[in-house]
């Protein structure tokens, strides 16, 4: 068992990210995994990501607040323990366009298997 303490958790920078704290729960740096990571993410509001890809699928789960997901074909707001899945090389852009903090679990594939 491998127990990732939030108060211990490392921040992690990745691209195209902006106002937003992103943290490693599980996976990477944060411990063993075969197959895929978690991590989690704090948006302040007006925050997010621009509109990219990547060629695994991911799934959110909004833990706090709201985050508004973009893709190609629309966009939706999503609340509180709202959840959705991204298809790979599907486009997607996090946005908070709210007042308030959001946080959002993110779970993915490893891009390759390690």
């Amino acid at each position: 068992m491998n127990v990732t303490r939030f108060a211990e958790a490392q921040a992690y920078f990745p691209p195209n990210h902006e106002d937003m704290r992103c943290l490693r729960l599980q996976g990477h740096e944060a411990g063993p995994s075969d197959t895929l990571w978690l991590g989690m993410s704090h948006l302040l509001p007006g925050g997010g990501t621009t509109l990219d890809g990547s060629g695994v699928e991911k799934f959110y789960v909004v833990l706090e607040g709201e985050v508004t997901i973009i893709t190609e074909g629309g966009e939706h707001t999503l609340h509180k323990y709202d959840s959705c899945r991204l298809a790979p090389n599907e486009k997607r852009a996090l946005k908070n366009k709210s007042n308030q903090p959001a946080t959002v679990l993110l779970a993915m594939p490893y891009a390759t298997q390690k």
